[in-house]
């Protein structure tokens, strides 16, 4: 008899705010926690939309949310502490986490740069029972690593994320699938995943306000509302997740990046050379990593913050970066209906390190000839760093030509150690 299945989600609390607060305290020696004061991690308060990006306990009390412009955060809370964001010290902490998680979990799935899944199937005569185990864990975090994380446990990845959610921070709770109705149910709408405003306004104006309400409702009905989408969130207010949920397995992991523009984005032209910038970074870490993507998808954020995603299938793996831009301009056109953006993000996935490419009769001398200019071009940035190499198309804009990710410092190094290691193994 199988064991039942048992999966974690690992989410970080307040991710940037924590890590940078326990860093400065921790190896700074600063005596103020930044945790236990109204302070928040914000964009670059220069341009016209620096934005929260992360805040504590405190400020919460304020009012003050995730992707608010920082002028407004200040409104609210006049003695607001801001700090600017370090992209290279919340790789070193997030590599710190999942190597924890490995050291326990054969199987872990990294979600974002702040959250994984853990499969705990199978370990309890190791660890014990998983509940305890998951509040053993959760300790373990905050003494070794010095930040908080919520830990979400039940029997699939939907249902153990929206367990992280109940109650934060530094929790552990349950939401297995007996308890949808008492904890799950009675929740506004707009609380499951991916359930973003419009939708969820959508849902009220139909008469649905919980999530107990749209699981109770006539799938059909939503579907014809919400199409393919609100399929999938119906099944999401049962607890199922889709068939196609990602396994633990190379093919998901995910190449992404994306940027909150300093200008609210109208023109067509400007946001395709935000994806292309963008689009530049993705490529370089996909190729970094002799990988390729055959899935990229994009999202766009517009100045009310909902999100729109859309993803295509390409015919062929590839690690061109002129074959990612294509798709997602391509995706661009199809989304995008006018509305004024604040955020663009290109994500590729299903990756694989097979060479294998299935040419149609006209790409071969094209894609062959991208190919081995994009190698020669990661080569010179990599030996004499990332702006010695740009498009034209950048050369008269404001724009950085590599847009967001890692810090250049961080991806020259990256690129810098595997270029080195390389060269290592040819030498013998």
């Amino acid at each position: 008899m199988e064991p039942k299945p048992v999966i974690f989600h690992i989410d970080v609390n307040s991710a940037f705010l924590s890590w940078s607060a326990s860093y400065r305290k921790n190896v700074l020696g600063e005596e103020q926690d930044l945790r236990e004061v109204p302070s928040i991690v914000g964009g670059d308060q220069e341009a016209r939309h620096g934005v929260v990006l992360a805040k504590s306990t405190p400020a919460k009390k304020y009012g003050i949310v995730t992707g608010e412009p920082i002028v407004s955060a200040k409104r609210k809370c006049p003695g607001l502490i801001v700090i600017p964001p370090d992209f290279h010290l919340y790789v070193e902490a997030s590599h710190s986490l999942i190597n924890l998680l490995k050291s326990y979990f054969d199987k872990v799935i990294q979600y974002s740069i702040d959250e994984a899944w853990a499969e705990f199937t199978g370990y309890e005569l190791l660890y014990g029972e998983p509940v305890a185990f998951a509040h053993r864990l959760k300790e373990q975090v905050k003494q070794e690593l010095g930040f908080t994380v919520n830990i979400g446990v039940s029997t699939n990845r939907l249902l153990a994320k929206m367990a992280g959610d109940l109650k934060k921070p530094d929790c552990v709770n349950t939401l297995f699938p007996e308890e949808l109705e008492k904890k799950l149910w009675p929740l506004p709408v707009g609380n499951l995943f991916l359930v973003g405003k419009s939708a969820a306004a959508r849902l009220n104006g139909l008469g649905i306000h919980t999530i107990g309400d749209l699981a109770k409702a006539d799938p059909e009905m939503i579907k014809a509302h919400l199409k393919k989408h609100g399929e999938v969130i119906w099944n999401y207010a049962w607890g199922r997740e889709e068939e196609d949920e990602p396994e633990a397995k190379e093919g998901n992991k995910v190449y992404g990046n994306s940027i909150t523009t300093p200008v609210n984005v109208t023109d067509v032209h400007y946001a395709r050379q935000i994806l292309l910038s963008l689009c530049e970074t993705v490529g370089m870490r996909i190729r970094a990593d002799k990988a390729k993507i055959s899935c990229v998808s994009i999202t766009l954020r517009d100045n009310d913050f909902v999100n729109r995603n859309r993803q295509m299938q390409l015919d062929s793996a590839t690690d061109v970066t002129e074959e990612i831009y294509d798709a997602a301009c391509r995706l661009l056109d199809s989304l995008w209906d006018g509305r004024p953006l604040r955020l663009l993000g290109v994500s590729t996935s299903r990756v694989s390190h097979e060479e294998y490419r299935q040419y149609n009769l006209f790409d071969r001398e094209k894609y062959d000839r991208l190919e081995k200019c994009n190698q020669a071009i990661d080569t010179i940035r990599a030996r004499f760093g990332e702006d010695s190499v740009m498009r034209a198309s950048f050369l008269k804009t404001e724009l950085s030509h590599t847009s967001g990710g890692l810090n250049k410092e961080k991806r020259a190094e990256l690129l810098t150690v595997k270029n080195l290691r390389k060269k290592g193994k040819k030498g013998g």
